[in-house]
């Protein structure tokens, strides 16, 4: 199992690197730094730095991890790249229902793929996959009705980097949105009234709601808190077990 210290999963689990930019939000890729630095430790899957590479040794991967996790699929890759082979994914997909003891959550910004490969029937949706869409600013709050129209069982959206203010969003039909800042180097900074009033509106709308961090270029340093409190709301299908977990 590979840890990570992002603040609202247990691990991550890449049977695919790599990736190319494709919106505003890619521009300072904390993915792309991260392979450049492991292919310079000679790590055997970022060989070939951040071109889009598939690994069938990583694949079965959370068959072998007996205690149930919450799983970030592919933090290195966004696994609805054009790149990936159907069959592949429908592989990742067959993994996630192999193992219902694991919640696994996935991201994209590659929504109309995602919408393109729901209706062709490739995906086999279990309640145990949670499907999310990155959206970063107003130009692609698209996304969101792509990924609303899916038949994921669970849907969230992750507002990070949050580069401008995104107006009045329906959420209706999602279930969970995630708010941060960009950080590391040449991070673009967040305003204090985007990230609340997204907060507004999941209040407004019963979405819950998790506020990830400020960021910059040392994100430790602004912390998590968003008016004085922080929030760490998940689904309400998180089970028991797996909250306690997570918290330990």
């Amino acid at each position: 199992m590979t840890e990570t210290k992002i603040e609202w999963t247990e691990a991550t689990w890449n049977p695919v690197t790599g990736c190319s930019k494709v919106s505003e939000g890619c521009a300072h890729c904390y993915a792309e730094r991260m392979a450049a630095r492991l292919q310079a430790m000679g790590v055997a899957n970022y060989r070939d730095g951040f071109a889009v590479r598939t690994h069938e040794n990583a694949l079965d991967l959370p068959t072998t991890w007996r205690k149930p996790r919450m799983i970030f699929v592919n933090s290195m890759s966004d696994l609805f790249h054009e790149e990936i082979p159907v069959e592949f994914l429908k592989r990742v997909f067959d993994v996630m229902r192999r193992t219902p003891r694991h919640t696994f959550q996935i991201l994209t910004k590659r929504a109309d793929r995602l919408l393109e490969l729901d209706r062709s029937g490739a995906l086999d949706w279990r309640p145990n996959v949670w499907m999310g869409v990155t959206v970063e600013s107003a130009k692609r709050l698209d996304r969101i009705e792509r990924l609303r129209s899916t038949g994921a069982a669970l849907k969230f959206v992750s507002f990070e980097p949050l580069l401008g203010p995104l107006g009045d969003v329906d959420l209706s039909g999602i279930d969970w949105a995630i708010v941060g800042g960009e950080s590391g180097p040449g991070a673009r900074p967040m305003e204090r009234d985007w990230a609340a009033a997204i907060r507004d509106l999941c209040v407004k709308q019963n979405v819950k709601f998790f506020f990830k961090q400020w960021g910059g270029p040392i994100k430790k340093r602004n912390g998590r808190l968003l008016d004085g409190r922080t929030w760490d709301e998940f689904p309400d299908v998180v089970r028991a077990d797996a909250e306690r977990s997570f918290w330990r």
